[in-house]
């Protein structure tokens, strides 16, 4: 048993008991975390708004046998305007999800830490189309789960180019000689909004894009593959990804 100092991510927190409140943290150094914040609930308490969803926080916690409990935290991003905008609240739900899934406890993610405080940068920026910026931040998600889609060339023969097809179990785009038989095309303005998924500026995402007509299809199919993408090798769909307006 012993104290330890972490910077974290609050990822879900639920009610126990009373006054308390149980959280699920993305720490930077120790991975998933689960905690408990006591008297959280009271009227008063030390911890005041400092350990609602998406806060961005510096913690210090006591080693328990079952649940963790954080003795001080201090607001480092508080994303309050994210947890104050319905639109924007359904995507970083989806985000923490998503990370919740990945992140597994004791087990350190550099690289799934600051994806996750990317994408939650990038909506708190009120982008113009959040969703954008959470399909990217899915899709970005699933290679740092080491699943990342082959864009660049057919995920099978390795023939460069853009190819016409995108096979989920094959893990990216495959040329014509390599796709199934019956295997539907995606569209060139598709393909094209995947590999902004994939590797667009956060500060771009989600901007320039018209509401209606053609981009806007493009969005929500290349949106689409994202999330199945990712529920592919996680094995289910993420529940909160239903939730985001399109």
């Amino acid at each position: 048993m012993a104290l330890y100092r972490e910077q974290g991510v609050v990822l879900r927190s639920y009610k126990l008991g009373e006054t308390d409140r149980i959280l699920h943290l993305f720490t930077q150094g120790r991975g998933k975390v689960r905690a408990v914040a006591k008297g959280v609930r009271r009227s008063g308490s030390r911890f005041g708004g400092r350990l609602e969803p998406f806060s961005h926080v510096d913690v210090q916690l006591y080693e328990g046998r079952e649940l963790d409990v954080v003795t001080q935290a201090e607001l480092i991003t508080s994303f309050a305007s994210v947890r104050g905008d319905w639109v924007l609240s359904a995507c970083g739900s989806a985000m923490a999800e998503g990370a919740d899934r990945v992140a597994q406890p004791d087990e350190r993610s550099n690289g799934l830490f600051l994806l996750l405080l990317a994408g939650l940068r990038a909506l708190s920026d009120a982008p113009a189309h959040p969703a954008v910026v959470l399909d990217a931040y899915l899709l970005r998600l699933a290679s740092v789960a080491g699943y990342h889609p082959y864009l660049e060339g057919c995920a099978s023969c390795g023939a460069p180019g853009a190819h016409p097809v995108f096979h989920i179990a094959s893990g990216g785009t495959l040329c014509a000689g390599c796709a199934p038989p019956g295997s539907q095309p995606l569209a060139s303005p598709v393909r094209a909004m995947l590999g902004v998924l994939a590797d667009g500026d956060w500060a771009d995402l989600g901007a320039g894009l018209g509401a209606t007509g053609p981009d806007a299809r493009a969005r929500r199919a290349a949106g689409a593959v994202a999330h199945s993408f990712l529920a592919y090798h996680l094995g289910r769909p993420l529940r909160s990804w239903e939730l985001v307006p399109r």
